[in-house]
């Protein structure tokens, strides 16, 4: 079909984080030849945001134009597209465009869409465009576009992420010299793991994750200086996380945090009961732009993976269930709700 044969060629456009303009360019181009009014959003040199519109915009479809690295092309087996950004987020990008067309054929004007730089590390796109939200822009919900296997998300947890940064004294390991950073370190690694992380009635439990550690020098040298990253996915507010992080640092650890948003709760359609999700989205940066909801085509368990991929029954069913939830919720703004 012609729709996921344009799929094949956007996932050829190398979009990785902070290389997203010829992907933004692309897709600028299809939304103006739909006859959408487009909006080159600059974030800094040489990226920028999308930003179309029929009418004054009550519902807006939203996701990121960045994919993780590596790049690699495009293939369609079976009615599965592979590629990178297959589901994470260039098929819910298309779909998203898909429904909004047949909602502008059958004469509903009030959509608009927002795609974002950056989603995949620092969320920049989506933090200047809630920044710099302007009339006639004022909607009242937004439909973020993320992998979740063709269901409306209830939740989504948090993010708190940070660098611990250890101190020692440098010595010969058959002296009692110190302290040593790594033990230190590894002292308080010992003690994170060991607390509890908070628990949500809707989003569950916090938990926590130590991705990288690195320092010392030899086996025979006091190390001087370590550190660790840590992401805990978050149940409670940034603030309360922190504290509970510092309460085990001691001295010779210092915090650096990088990263933090608390969990969001999204509408999910005629009441249900959907997942939760611990995957990271634009939506917490997006506080001006309505009520959130979150859904899309593919799996979470595919994106950022090696064999990313998506069915086209699932891109089909997205389609569908994109523009029927834009006629509820626009009717469900008509009616006041």
């Amino acid at each position: 079909m012609a729709t996921i044969d344009t799929l094949l060629d956007w996932i050829e456009i190398d979009s990785v984080t902070g290389g997203e303009g010829d992907y933004g360019e692309a897709l600028a181009e299809r939304l103006a030849s739909l006859g959408f009014g487009v909006e080159r959003q600059v974030v800094e040199p040489g990226r920028f945001n999308v930003l179309a519109r029929a009418d004054e915009p009550v519902v807006v479809f939203c996701t990121h134009l960045d994919t993780v690295p590596p790049w690699f092309g495009a293939r369609n087996e079976g009615k599965v597209v592979h590629g990178r950004g297959a589901c994470d987020a260039k098929g819910p990008a298309l779909a998203m465009i898909e429904a909004a067309r047949r909602l502008v054929d059958s004469g509903e004007r009030r959509i608009g869409f927002l795609f974002t730089v950056g989603e995949e590390t620092d969320g920049a796109g989506a933090q200047f465009a809630d920044r710099h939200l302007t009339e006639p822009w004022a909607p009242r919900y937004t439909i973020v576009g993320e992998p979740t296997d063709n269901a409306f998300v209830r939740g989504g947890k948090g993010v708190y992420k940070c660098k611990l940064h250890a101190k020692g004294v440098a010595g010969h390991s058959s002296q009692p010299v110190g302290p040593s950073a790594i033990h230190e370190l590894v002292g308080v690694i010992h003690r994170l793991l060991s607390d509890e992380w908070g628990d949500h009635e809707v989003f569950g439990a916090g938990t926590i994750n130590f991705g990288e550690i690195e320092g010392g020098l030899a086996a025979n040298v006091v190390a001087p200086s370590a550190s660790a990253t840590l992401l805990v996915r978050a149940v409670e507010l940034p603030g309360t996380v922190e504290a509970r992080i510092r309460k085990h640092l001691g001295e010779h650890v210092e915090l650096e945090a990088s990263k933090s948003y608390g969990p969001v709760e999204f509408v999910v359609p005629d009441g249900g009961d959907g997942p939760v999700v611990a995957f990271g989205t634009d939506a917490p940066f997006l506080g001006r732009w309505g009520e959130p909801l979150l859904y899309g085509p593919g799996s979470i368990r595919d994106a950022h993976t090696s064999h990313e991929q998506l069915s086209e029954a699932s891109f089909e069913r997205a389609v569908a269930d994109y523009e029927r939830v834009a006629r509820q919720l626009l009717d469900r703004a008509d009616a006041g709700r």
